[in-house]
């Protein structure tokens, strides 16, 4: 696992030292071994996290008689099965890394080599006698991979902070990232909150030779396939024996490895499939919130202790200095990913750091089997959208009437949202349930007119239909790979411990998406072709309790312990950037959140880690003229 970082310099020579410099940002992902490659067209970096091969594979790597050079961020899980099939093609080996072995396919199958690799990966391969760059990133955005394109020019790295340390790259408010984020508190691919720097996005590989670049798909997220699985008995053999094959391979490691556990279906299920392929006890790590009601603590020592787990955990009352903690996210964070998660993440990172370097966690699992209540109320919500007008306005009359509550996601929180939504059009309700503003909030936040790219991504879903089937597919392609994967790639490498999520083996993916609905919610029933394998398998108490999301209580906390630091950032705010956001607006939310009229937490929370990462990079907010570039431009040209 690594960070990876380059740019070209076509007619001009490299700034000395500005490669070293790319990649000594990249340290925290890769502490055990940096290197550079340079040549007169091309300068290319990488910083290792040694996992596989401990004492050879050191990045970059050259294979001398092609010129061909990789840098490499990621895990491929069948490398050993592909080195054996490039060794019967004649192709010779002098290490036991995986990153070779990325290499020699490259070499022998050129862009076609993706598609044969399960792993997670970012990756930049340079042919000097060719003059050509290939970018690559693994099919569901495990690992991140952005690129800024200036003239003939191309910058690339794992993280933004690498193509920030070029002073010619513009910081500029993108207001296409800043119209997703103001709604979603994450910023779909392939915008980004920076102007001029995007998302490769996963399944994609990209290519530069003289200045130009083109992009292809290699691997398209499975939507509606024509082979489906209609008898649940065969399905759940087909998913058992998909998820063994899957864990196996993940297990593949020469250091200390263990697995997140929180105490739910998706994690525990995790625990048994490796506690099967493994040959010693493992390892697991948790978080949990004494005294609080949706602790998980009971649930998860449950399950270790049915697997005979050397167990270690934390509370969340073990984070020394909160505040603190949450103003170093606008570093390792690198662009604000609001997900609240983010902060027990921190803690549950830092535990694992002590005794292991690897971790399998259960992500995927609910995008996959629609295990979230956003699924539920988007199915729900054709019912209620039947209604007449002026019963949902009576139903949100009444709704406001009902007490704010303080409680994490309370019932309260939950029904006043629905209702909101079931006002709007069901792909704008489907992630304003998840989200926050809508857009005539975010028109009273915001001086400058934004443009509507959050449309264009919505347009998507809406022509995918209403229906279950495209609500998973959505949140496969956006939230899973922008919102959760991003917030799990940057905490964990920001303590350099690598996670790694077999549910998203892309053989499981195409597999559940040749699920019939009925095999993912019945009723109130949701994951179910999951929890049905996992029956007698897992502890009774996982499989019958309701899901509670892995956040922290916001709504309570920014009426007390990070009110301080709300407030103060709000005040630095409005001294840079009052000519852009309209500070008496926001202010007002924070007092009606104070006040208890509403439960403003999220959207509090997602302000303040926004104005926390703008001041640690120093964006800036003067729109530029080439702002002007539409959300349809930028779609049409990927």
């Amino acid at each position: 696992m690594c960070g990876i970082a380059g740019f070209t310099h076509r007619k001009h020579a490299a700034h000395p030292g500005r490669i070293q410099d790319a990649v000594a940002t990249l340290i925290h992902r890769g502490p055990n071994q940096q290197g550079v490659f340079e040549s007169p067209l091309i300068s290319l970096g990488a910083a290792r996290l040694k996992i596989i091969d401990l004492h050879g594979g050191d990045q970059p790597i050259i294979d001398a008689p092609s010129g061909t050079v990789i840098a490499f961020n990621g895990e491929i899980y069948n490398h050993l099965e592909l080195r054996h099939e490039l060794e019967g093609r004649g192709r010779r080996f002098y290490s036991h890394s995986d990153t070779e072995t990325v290499l020699q396919a490259f070499l022998e199958w050129d862009t076609d080599c993706f598609s044969r690799m399960r792993g997670m990966f970012g990756v930049a391969l340079w042919t000097e006698s060719t003059g050509r760059l290939v970018l690559a990133r693994d099919r569901m955005g495990i690992k991140p991979l952005y690129f800024a394109q200036r003239g003939e020019d191309l910058y690339f790295g794992s993280e933004l902070k690498a193509i920030f340390v070029h002073p010619e790259i513009d910081r500029s408010l993108s207001l296409n990232g800043l119209d997703c984020y103001l709604s979603l508190n994450y910023v779909p691919a392939p915008w980004t909150l920076v102007e001029g720097i995007e998302k490769l996005r996963p399944g994609y590989w990209m290519e530069w030779r003289g200045g130009s670049i083109r992009t292809e798909c290699y691997w398209k997220l499975p939507f509606r396939p024509e082979t489906r699985h209609e008898d649940p008995r065969a399905a759940e053999e087909e998913l058992d024996r998909r998820l063994r094959q899957s864990v196996g391979e993940h297990l593949l490691s020469d250091v200390p490895l263990g697995v997140w556990l929180s105490g739910g279906v998706d994690s525990s299920t995790m625990l048994h499939y490796a506690t099967e392929a493994s040959r010693s006890p493992l390892q697991t790590f948790s978080i949990s919130f004494h005294g609080r009601s949706f602790d998980e603590t009971p649930y998860i020592r449950e399950v270790a202790q049915q697997y005979g787990s050397q167990h270690h955990e934390l509370d969340m009352s073990d984070l020394e200095d909160l505040p603190a903690t949450i103003q170093e996210f606008a570093y390792y964070s690198d662009e604000p990913s609001a997900d609240a998660g983010a902060v027990p993440l921190w803690l549950l990172s830092k535990l694992t750091k002590r005794h292991a370097t690897v971790v399998l966690s259960g992500e995927g699992a609910d995008e996959l089997f629609g295990g979230y209540l956003t699924h539920r109320a988007s199915l729900l919500a054709r019912t209620v959208r039947q209604l007449p007008s002026w019963a949902l306005g009576l139903a949100q009359a009444a709704a406001r009437r009902w007490p704010v509550s303080n409680e994490k996601i309370s019932f309260e929180y939950k029904v006043k949202r629905f209702l909101e939504g079931c006002r709007m059009s069901p792909e704008r309700a489907h992630v304003h349930w998840n989200g926050t503003f809508s857009d005539e909030e975010k028109g009273k936040l915001i001086q400058w007119p934004v443009p509507n790219a959050l449309g264009a991504t919505l347009d998507e879903l809406a022509a995918a239909g209403e229906d279950l089937a495209a609500y998973l597919w959505f949140d496969q392609k956006y939230f899973l790979p922008d919102d959760i994967l991003t917030k799990v790639d940057r905490i964990s490498m920001a303590h350099s411990i690598e996670v790694r999520p077999p549910f998203l083996d892309h053989r499981v993916v195409e597999f559940a998406a040749s699920l019939p609905s009925r095999m993912q919610i019945q009723g109130s029933r949701q994951k179910v072709i999951l929890k049905n394998l996992m029956r007698n398998k897992l502890p009774a108490s996982v499989l019958s309790r309701k899901k509670i999301g892995f956040d922290i209580p916001a709504h309570d906390w920014l009426r007390g312990p990070l009110r301080p630091l709300l407030l103060e950032t709000l005040r630095n705010a409005a001294a840079e950037y009052s000519g852009f956001f309209r500070f008496d607006k926001i202010m007002a939310l924070e007092q009606a959140h104070q006040d208890r009229r509403a439960n403003l937490g999220y959207h509090l929370w997602g302000l303040l880690t926004l104005l926390l990462w703008m001041k640690k990079w120093r964006i800036q907010t003067i729109p530029r003229a080439d702002q002007a570039r539409t959300p349809e431009k930028v779609f049409s040209s990927i």
